[in-house]
């Protein structure tokens, strides 16, 4: 059913696009469809969750649309948790898997498209600590290249390329590994690891060349486990996963289950949800929460696992 009114979540700094131009794109092709559309612009550092909730509360009868990346989204899907309004994509970021993984175009005017036809798939979202990922969480070596990332868009602008090149640079100059004990679903694991990722996305999985679908399928997270190594052994093991052709037990160890519960020394960790870094409180306690969410996808699309 097509949506009796749209607002629109607008992060204007996401992607290569203008934000301005993005902006007026956005409200002429809703105006081709008739569908009444307001803007909700934010900045950086700005609580994404909290202003969406609060918009969604005021509007209850609007179908929110998230317009930016992954972290955007991520935000977005966070907000709506508990409310009842339908959740739009228009993606603009760098890789967009949530949106990719959906079978979403990655165009503002086919987007729209999509959303005008209103055919909702409940899905489900995982949670780290109660905090939403729709794609992965990470602790360790990513939120280090995180960091060094964004120093490298600032310079060079946003590219899977600058991505790619704030791997190298952030491995070169990382420390110690992490100690922590992991347990799956009552099983407990120990591991001496420079990172530990948490994938929820059967698509980005496929992406990067990684096992794991199966479990995704059977409504589970997949976490990797990076092997202890020197520098160079950490290298290789990131180049893997960046080139897709990361082997399991050689690049990685792999665990899988629906509850998961990571424990290490020190409390607080940075903690990368999404391409999004914040710090937070250990023990990391890893959930799903069922058909948290109604997301708008093409009427096409009916895959069981995302």
């Amino acid at each position: 059913m097509k949506p009796a009114r749209a607002i629109v979540i607008l992060n204007k700094g996401s992607g290569r696009e203008n934000g301005d131009e993005r902006k007026s794109l956005i409200t002429e092709r809703f105006k081709t469809h008739d569908i009444p559309v307001e803007f909700v612009e934010f900045e950086p550092g700005q609580n994404l969750e909290k202003i969406v909730s609060q918009t969604a509360k005021n509007s209850p009868d609007a179908t929110i649309i998230a317009s930016g990346g992954d972290g955007t989204i991520s935000g977005v899907a966070a907000g709506l948790l508990g409310h009842d309004n339908q959740l739009g994509i228009i993606p603009s970021g760098t890789f967009n898997y949530f949106a990719r993984s959906l079978n979403l175009p990655e165009t503002v005017d086919e987007a729209i498209d999509v959303i005008a036809k209103g055919h909702i798939r409940p899905t489900d979202v995982s949670v780290i600590n109660d905090k939403v990922f729709l794609n992965n969480a990470s602790i360790g070596a990513y939120a280090a290249i995180l960091q060094t990332r964004e120093g490298i868009y600032k310079r060079w602008g946003r590219s899977r390329m600058a991505a790619y090149w704030s791997v190298i640079k952030a491995l070169a100059t990382l420390r110690a590994p992490l100690r922590l004990t992991v347990s799956v679903d009552g099983k407990s694991f120990h591991h001496r690891t420079p990172l530990v990722f948490a994938m929820s996305n059967a698509f980005q999985l496929n992406e990067m060349g990684l096992s794991g679908e199966e479990c995704i399928a059977d409504g589970g997270m997949v976490l990797l486990v990076a092997p202890d190594t020197n520098r160079w052994g950490l290298f290789k093991h990131a180049a893997s996963l960046a080139l897709g052709v990361a082997k399991q037990k050689t690049d990685y160890e792999i665990h899988c289950g629906s509850e998961i519960d990571l424990e290490m020394p020190h409390r607080a960790r940075p903690v990368a949800r999404d391409g999004e870094l914040a710090k937070m409180k250990g023990p990391f306690k890893l959930r799903m929460k069922r058909e948290a969410l109604k997301i708008i996808v093409p009427p096409e699309f009916k895959e069981a696992v995302r």
